[in-house]
């Protein structure tokens, strides 16, 4: 597919879009009229009164155009032109796909935060009518909007501006998920560097609460992911977790969350360790409870022993158990959907993530072609599937979030029974309060106090890169202070 960009800078809107309905194919940008199979024109023409803007939408036989024009004088011309030129091209490829995506135009990753600042500044009804009317979104994903944004609310409160997150970053894995992009290695070609890198994430996990101390943040709450952090050993996940223990002042963290993730690398002793350690919350992902599914995804695991799993963390007194589920896995379907979430509720997880798929250019899912995922319009289906028996049964939903290239740009929602609702993950989507990380990949992100200013400071993506330049990762935490500085915030540093 080609994209003519004419007269406009909003190619990224457009992009996204044109992505949207058509996740498979190449999407070649340009800025002159070029002859392709299949060509959308989005042009502006700016008058001496009014600009006009036109989408066309041309393939094969189907030929769709409509146009629209925008006042000069408005008083917000930019973001207007590109929203009515984003409402013609919905339009336009919504009637040609024959699929209207429940979620409109809106394609970022944090519609929440969005409706949050149109409640807060213009009310609900208006944000409300803005969601359903401007930003075409359906009036199922605008409620669910508005209830999430209320559940958020009263968990954003516990934070401060001295408030502030840790995230510990295992980026090993016993094998790699078809579905997978986050920047992991599997154990069995890297498994030699977790001793080293263990050490080092010690010594940088001193070095971050040293940092914290000196500036008097306030430790909201803790999460160890990755990867798959019960890949360690008892005695590695110990060595860690006394690493925190030693490092932070504890006295305000709410929650300490270890992703243990696949089942297959979860022991008894291991959870036994978390238990004794101050772990209070730990995540245990099945993804589906469906071992055709699962073997086709590449987990290396069954669902016996996931439920195996599960009792074995009940037993050793865990009661804040997250279980994630992925809507649209390669050979799952809506019959299939419904028979896991009922399997999960019998387990009775106080909490469910669930996740649509995202076909990441890095997955093995997208790179080897591997296309019998379930269709935009199965997805939904499933999503309902979740809404409809998970509501009955207690569970609301507290965050929400969406990633690039889901399946017809649906989204992630945390679900939870009341008080068990994972403070973390509230906090990262909103841009609550800062985040320091510590590990490779990980990202530590400044939050200005009582201002959306957000600085970021990147770790090395790859273990072997954070062992071999450990001291550039050391040096990257001296920016920490003078971003607090800047703001009044670094009087009790020495010196």
């Amino acid at each position: 597919m080609t994209l003519l960009i004419d007269g406009h800078g909003f190619h990224y809107e457009m992009e996204n879009l044109c992505r949207l309905f058509f996740p498979h194919d190449a999407i070649k940008v340009v800025h002159e009229p070029a002859e392709d199979e299949v060509v959308v024109t989005t042009s502006l023409r700016r008058g001496e009164d009014k600009t006009e803007l036109f989408v066309e939408y041309r393939a094969y036989i189907t030929n769709e155009r409509s146009k629209a024009e925008v006042p000069n004088h408005h008083a917000d011309y930019d973001n207007r032109c590109e929203l009515v030129m984003a409402q013609l091209l919905f339009g336009i490829l919504a009637k040609v796909c024959r699929f209207t995506p429940k979620w409109g135009v809106l394609t970022g990753v944090r519609p929440i935060k969005l409706m949050r600042r149109l409640m807060n500044e213009e009310g609900e009804a208006e944000a409300r009518r803005t969601f359903t009317e401007d930003l075409l979104v359906s009036e199922e994903k605008t409620n669910l909007a508005i209830d999430t944004v209320r559940k958020e609310d009263s968990i954003l409160q516990l934070s401060r501006q001295d408030s502030f997150s840790l995230y510990v970053s295992i980026p090993f894995c016993p094998s790699r998920c078809a579905y997978c992009s986050f920047v992991s290695m599997w154990v069995e070609k890297s498994g030699h560097l977790l001793p080293k890198y263990v050490e080092l994430l010690a010594k940088e996990i001193e070095e971050t609460g040293r940092v914290a101390k000196q500036l008097g943040l306030r430790l909201e709450t803790i999460y160890f992911g990755g990867g798959t952090p019960t890949i360690l050993s008892a005695e590695q996940l110990s060595f860690l977790i006394q690493a925190v223990n030693r490092s932070f002042d504890l006295s305000f963290v709410r929650e300490f969350t270890v992703e243990a993730g696949r089942p297959d690398t979860i022991t008894r002793e291991k959870l036994q360790v978390m238990k004794d350690l101050g772990v209070t919350r730990i995540s245990i992902n099945p993804q589906t409870m469906q071992d055709d599914v699962l073997e086709r995804i590449g987990r290396r695991h069954t669902v016996a022993q996931v439920r195996d799993a599960y009792a074995m963390a009940k037993e050793v007194g865990f009661t804040n158990i997250n279980m994630d589920l992925i809507a649209g896995l390669p050979g799952d379907d809506a019959r299939k959907f419904a028979d896991t979430i009922r399997q999960v509720l019998e387990l009775d997880p106080p909490s469910i993530t669930v996740h649509t798929l995202a076909l990441k250019r890095s997955s093995y899912l997208n790179q080897f072609g591997q296309d019998d995922y379930a269709r935009a319009d199965e997805v939904e289906a499933m999503l309902a599937c979740v809404q409809q028996n998970l509501v009955p049964n207690g569970y609301t939903p507290y965050y929400l979030y969406r990633q690039s290239r889901t399946i017809g740009n649906l989204e992630n929602i945390g679900w939870s029974k009341p008080g068990y609702e994972g403070y973390y993950n509230v906090y990262i989507m909103d841009e609550t309060h800062t985040i320091l990380a510590a590990g490779a990949a990980g990202v530590t992100k400044l939050k200005q106090p009582d201002g959306p200013y957000i600085e970021r400071i990147f770790n090395f993506k790859f273990a072997y890169e954070y062992i071999d330049r450990f001291d550039e990762i050391l040096a990257r935490k001296k920016k920490v202070c003078p971003f607090y500085e800047k703001y009044g915030k670094c009087s009790q540093l020495p010196g």
